[in-house]
């Protein structure tokens, strides 16, 4: 019967834990690392962009996003989608091929793979036959049009892949229609580009590296016309009336040739170098779009003088007398112009700029033509990341105020919308208001909206303002000035270059109740800060906090310590210092908690640590916990001193220590051997078997930085008795040790004039003296104490102060819980002894029920330097669930993890991109958006041939993309239904078949 009911225990557990937890990772904030491609369909008005891991990612408007990764491992260099489709297709440097499309399921749509394909030339020929160099896409939606780096262009049905081999334009046909007189029919190199006649679709410019080009028309099978460029070719631009093509060329040279009429040899208008005399790099991309009055809007990619400026990534806008050099500060991937009105083909409204590290969108109508901020693809890593801290539910009067006091610094941006606006963002609006708070380099704090899909930016703090630095804030090499040539002008956030190290932020705590922040630094410097409205003139004194306590024999070889500006230092509205702890030895700040109720905030670095009145602006405690052996602390993480002997030895000590521990073992293990096997067998029957354990060997107290302080907590709990609970401040270190302090704070009526007292009151050391990575208190119902003012607030209940509170002890090794306040061992957890893995990250996290509002429980969300996540529960600390989620050897994506209150968490999958998990069954944040095709069909838009020797006219013309194909496919029988390679589904007419 007993057996009976611990199954029906097991089974309902098992049902309450599918109801509140749950893995997933959702959705990837910022910008893609390494990008390497860019498409864009005016249709659907999507962008995408694919990157040297292969990945392809769509963007909409804010909050449509979808992302496919090719199962091959190879960059992808060109992304094209079909016109008035929703499908696309992908070009891989392995020459692969690939089909994506965006599939509804139960209401939303899916970037799916549907087909790839690789050219095959016949046998022997070289690989560069088939080697493609040039897609277009056609706008009968129904052609590929592949240039080759061995000349030939192969013509390809799609969505099947189809070749269409009778179709295809060798090198030979187009050798032997070329004049004699064009270098004695020279080799032509590879196809460079390929361009559609926008008013004549049966007509496509083939562009040669070389520098010719032809007009083939795909109905004659013929070339009608030859442009005779003789400089190695760029780019080709068919201008919109199909009157004029535009080519730019590898001297920085641009060239307008006049392909209409009836001369089968085009002659050249106009050749220039807008930025000669001297020697110039390539213009490696054109663009020219009209405008309905007056001249056309030019674009440029490249172009500078080589000697000057041949570093510079610029792209040229030239409008009427308006001429700009856009100075980007990353290499220029590729960019492409939106255009107004309802077809798209209206006045150009935005430049769209994808850069090697951030996306620009240029306002093309407001004068000065203003950058338009981005939604999403923000450069998280505009100065590297370097911590993280992320805030729930925040009040709206607090995020009304960083909002603000963000608008301010933002009034250099357009006042345009985003100019991009795919899809329908069918994502449920957000719960709550959520900040994921980020630290740089560069001394920066960024706030960012992390409560939906789209990581927003909402304000930036920088504090580097309060110290005196190299830097001159109005030094600026990359603004132009007036009257320079060529007419410079920086755009673009990206910014890697930090001006002193020791600004990076290291830790970061906001109160979300009282507006009070604390950021903390690589030298060694706390500061305190307060949400203001206006603008304030105020020195920033700094109180220093001397770690080592006087003791003898320690030599700091680490960098110095900030200086502080004397004069007064105008803060703008926003968070604003009014308080500076300075570290002596200003080592990294390993630590920092604050308490805005008491006004204390603490702060632990590899030297000790200290508590700070920030309301009174004096140390109140400060604690050295270095080991009298550690040298290593007092080296610092600029300096180049590493002391690799000292490592060798504790890694042989190490060994040595578990040689001698094992004799030991054997010996004892014959004696006792048929005692222990009795023993087990009495007690099979009536307990579970417990997982097997591995010996753990205890830390030497000889090894490097044990007096580091890695966590810090505040609790008001029992610390002297169980009838009176205190204030109190733990510490806890790399060397297994915790400390409590019992603090005693003056009535509120007397708090800014009586001093705030630390007395300790208790200290505990970890047998194996592993690491102390969280410590928590219990309450009598084994809650976890609520933050500062979240019970005066009414967003908690009070905790319970009847019965027993417990304290919980973290380390890398196990979960530990002890009675308070006598401090004796409760129960563990042990997860080193059961895996060999150590915890890195830990939270305290609230899982709801998916099936009632009234459910929840509290747990402990945990990552291990596995890079498994576990939920530990509370207050029993018993191991609930476990999922793979990073790679091990990713170790920087693990040290840069941080969890949220209810269950997901963010980590670095590139320096640029944060990816979003969530461990609730409840609480997941994931795009979920519909793309749907235009009603307008190809043949409604697409351009029918005028007539033989009538004028080409751009306006009014009509389009009939569909008669193209049935005239090339006359006599051609296609199947237009292509299985996958996987069987399990065709296309056909872009819909899904069944198979």
């Amino acid at each position: 019967m007993k057996r009976f009911r611990r199954h029906g225990q097991e089974s309902q557990r098992e049902r309450i834990k599918q109801e509140l937890y749950g893995f997933n990772k959702t959705v990837e904030h910022g910008f893609p690392h390494q990008p390497s491609a860019l498409g864009f369909s005016p249709s659907l008005q999507l962008l995408a962009i694919g990157t040297r891991s292969g990945a392809i990612k769509l963007y909409g408007g804010p909050g449509v996003e979808f992302m496919g990764l090719h199962d091959e491992n190879a960059a992808v260099t060109q992304v094209h989608f079909l016109p008035h489709q929703v499908e696309l297709v992908t070009l891989l440097d392995d020459n692969s091929l690939h089909m994506w499309t965006l599939r509804a399921h139960h209401g939303v749509s899916e970037l799916l793979e549907i087909g790839r394909f690789t050219l095959t030339g016949p046998p022997g020929a070289p690989p560069s036959v088939t080697r493609v160099t040039a897609v277009l896409a056609h706008s009968s939606g129904d052609l590929l049009l592949l240039g080759t780096e061995g000349g030939h262009v192969f013509i390809v049905k799609v969505p099947g892949f189809r070749e269409l081999e009778e179709r295809n334009i060798s090198l030979e046909k187009v050798t032997n229609s070329v004049p004699e007189e064009y270098g004695g029919r020279r080799s032509l190199e590879h196809v460079e580009s390929l361009q559609e006649n926008p008013v004549n679709p049966r007509q496509v410019l083939i562009g040669y590296g070389r520098g010719l080009m032809v007009v083939w028309d795909l109905d004659s099978q013929s070339a009608v016309k030859h442009i005779p460029a003789t400089q190695q070719l760029e780019s080709v631009w068919w201008t919109e009336d199909g009157g004029h093509v535009l080519s730019s060329h590898s001297d920085g040279s641009y060239c307008r040739w006049k392909v209409a009429g009836d001369d089968p040899q085009s002659e050249q208008e106009k050749s220039e170098v807008p930025y000669g005399h001297f020697p110039c790099k390539a213009i490696s991309k054109i663009i020219q779009l009209p405008t309905e009055q007056g001249p056309p809007f030019l674009f440029l990619s490249g172009g500078m003088p080589r000697a000057s400026y041949g570093d510079r990534h610029c792209i040229s806008v030239i409008h009427s007398k308006t001429h700009v050099a856009l100075d980007f500060t990353s290499r220029i991937i590729d960019f492409f112009v939106i255009r107004d009105g309802p077809d798209h083909t209206g006045e150009p409204s935005a430049l769209v700029v994808l850069v090697e590290e951030e996306l620009v969108v240029i306002d093309l109508q407001t004068e000065g033509w203003p950058v338009i901020q981005t939604p999403y693809l923000v450069p998280l890593h505009c100065s590297a990341i370097t911590c993280s801290h992320h805030v729930s539910a925040i009040p709206l009067k607090l995020w009304e105020r960083v909002l603000s006091a963000g608008a301010l610094q933002n009034t250099h941006y357009s006042k345009k919308p985003w100019p991009m606006t795919g899809g329908q963002n069918l994502a449920p609006d957000p719960p709550q208001r959520d900040l994921l708070l980020t630290g740089h380099e560069d001394g920066t704090v960024r706030f960012w909206d992390a409560s939906g899909v789209c990581l927003y930016p909402m304000y930036k703090l920088s504090t580097a303002g309060v110290f005196l630095t190299d830097s001159d804030p109005n030094d600026n090499l990359n603004q132009g000035t007036e009257g320079e040539w060529p007419p410079f002008r920086k755009v673009g956030c990206f910014d890697p270059y930090s001006d002193d190290p020791r600004l990076g932020i290291q830790k970061i705590h906001l109160c979300k109740y009282s507006g009070y922040l604390t950021v903390a630094g690589t030298a060694g410097q706390i500061l305190v800060l307060e949400l203001n409205d206006e603008a304030a003139e105020q020195t920033v004194e700094a109180t220093v906090a001397d770690l080592l306590q006087g003791q003898e024999g320690f030599r700091w070889k680490g960098h110095t310590r900030l200086e502080v500006r004397e004069e007064p230092v105008t803060f703008p509205p926003g968070f604003q210092p009014f308080a500076l702890v300075q570290c002596q030895p200003p080592a990294v700040v390993t630590a920092l908690t604050l308490h805005s109720e008491w006004k204390l905030v603490t702060f632990g670095t590899s030297h000790g640590f200290g508590l700070y009145d920030y309301q009174q602006k004096n140390n109140v405690l400060v604690r050295c916990t270095l080991n009298p052996s550690d040298q290593l602390a007092m080296e610092g993480p600029l300096s180049r001193v590493k002391s690799i002997k000292k490592s060798l030895r504790q890694s042989f000590r190490r060994i040595r220590r578990s040689r001698v521990s094992l004799r030991k073992h054997h010996v004892n293990n014959a004696a006792k051997l048929q005692q222990a096997n009795a023993r087990l067998e009495a007690e099979l029957a009536e307990m579970e078997l417990a997982p097997v354990q591995r010996k753990i060997e205890p830390r030497s107290p000889d090894d490097s930085f044990t007096g580091l302080v890695r966590t810090l907590y505040f609790a008001d709990t029992f610390l002297s008795d169980s009838s009176h609970n205190t204030p109190s401040l733990w510490a806890g270190t790399n060397g297994g040790s915790v400390f409590a302090y019992q603090l005693r704070l003056p009535p509120v009526e007397r708090r800014g004039e009586d001093p705030v007292t630390a007395h300790p009151a208790k200290e505990i050391q970890l047998m194996h003296r592993a690491p102390v990575v969280g410590i928590l208190v219990l309450d009598g119902h084994g809650s976890p104490l609520p933050e500062p003012l979240e019970v005066a607030h009414d967003l908690a209940r009070s905790p319970d102060m009847q019965g027993s509170h417990s304290l919980l002890v973290i380390s890398e090794e196990q979960f530990k819980v002890f009675t308070l306040p006598k401090v004796s061992a409760k129960m563990k957890l042990k997860l080193t002894a059961i895996d060999g893995s150590r915890v890195r990250r830990v939270g305290v996290a609230w899982f709801g029920s998916t099936r009632t509002d009234d459910y929840g429980e509290s747990g402990l969300t945990v990552l291990t330097n596995q890079g498994d996540l576990h939920v530990v529960s509370l207050p029993g600390v018993k191991l609930q669930v476990q999922y793979p989620c990073i790679r091990r050897e990713d170790v920087s994506g693990i040290a840069s993890c941080v969890f949220t209150k209810h269950g997901q968490g963010f980590y670095l999958i590139s320096p640029s991109e944060f990816e979003r998990f969530s461990l609730s069954a409840r609480c997941v944040v994931e795009p979920r958006s519909l793309v749907e095709v235009s009603s307008q069909t190809p043949s409604s838009t697409l351009p029918r041939a005028p007539p033989d020797g009538a004028s080409v006219e751009r306006r009014n013309s009509t389009r009939d993309g569909a008669a193209v194909l049935q005239e090339i496919q006359k006599s051609l029988e296609v199947d237009q239904t292509t299985f996958l390679e996987n069987g399990t589904s065709a296309l056909a007419g872009g819909k899904v078949l069944s198979s």
